[in-house]
């Protein structure tokens, strides 16, 4: 595949994830990267996230867990300095304070009345924040915790109706890909319903598993790639990795069955 049909992830003089990866991300795909606590989700989607940016690409990464601050502290301690990405707005950082439920803190939403109390629709106002869309490459890290603290798809889940309020999401992220977008979705899926997930399974056109295994004394992480839709170089079934101070993601030059 052409190099101009991929949105490379860069910083091949830092580690080998872009490569690893056969180049990287296929453009106009969604791409779905599920692990458990700890795996190392947000580490993954901070490295895309910085490495897109470096390859003059623009990324929107919308955050359920960091504050702007501990968004960057946690940049810094992983060794990607993105704040000249962001004074550039080329990095677009959103912190959604999903456990409050007081607010979805995205440019572009509409204003909500403060009840104090009430939690709000935050998947009608993901996709009405329309400044966050605008971007190359869109990261909501954890995609869960948005579907866990929404209101109505709450009400669809005690109805045994997810799967369809999935389906409604999903139709939304197909017409932003249908534009050439990517958009990379973390999720936890030990804290959603089978059937609230499998639909993003089924439609993600690259799929990664994080896992954990433990071997000795040692925990030791893969990249389980499931699928890789609009692949460039051959991308392997399993990439070992770890994450470390100072140094981000670096990839490992072992595997586990």
């Amino acid at each position: 595949m052409s190099s101009n049909n991929l949105y490379s992830l860069g910083l091949e003089d830092h580690d080998r994830l872009n490569n690893e990866l056969g180049g990287g991300i296929p453009r106009g795909s969604i791409v779905l990267v599920e692990g458990d606590y700890g795996a190392g989700k947000s580490a993954m989607s901070q490295r895309f996230s910085y490495g897109l940016c470096e390859t003059d690409h623009s990324v929107t990464l919308l955050s359920t867990e960091l504050t702007v601050r501990g968004f960057i502290d946690q940049m810094h301690s992983l060794s990607y300095n993105v704040e000249e990405h962001l004074l550039d707005e080329r990095l677009l950082f959103l912190h959604a304070d999903v456990d409050t439920g007081h607010k979805l803190s995205a440019p572009g939403a509409p204003d909500d009345e403060d009840d104090g109390s009430q939690r709000k629709e935050l998947l009608n106002r993901l996709m009405n924040a329309d400044a966050m869309w605008e971007a190359d490459v869109v990261v909501i890290d954890t995609f869960d915790a948005i579907l866990r603290n929404d209101p109505t798809f709450e009400a669809l889940v005690r109805q045994n109706e997810e799967r369809q309020a999935a389906l409604e999401i999903i139709s939304f992220f197909r017409d932003l890909v249908s534009q050439g977008k990517v958009v990379v979705l973390t999720v936890d899926p030990s804290t959603v319903d089978e059937e609230a997930i499998g639909p993003f399974r089924a439609i993600a056109d690259v799929f990664m598993e994080l896992q954990m295994v433990e071997v000795g004394n040692d925990v030791r992480r893969n990249i389980s790639v499931k699928r890789f839709a609009g692949m460039g170089e051959q991308v392997g079934d399993t990439i070992g990795y770890s994450v470390r101070a100072d140094a981000g993601i670096v990839i490992e030059s072992r595997s586990v069955a």
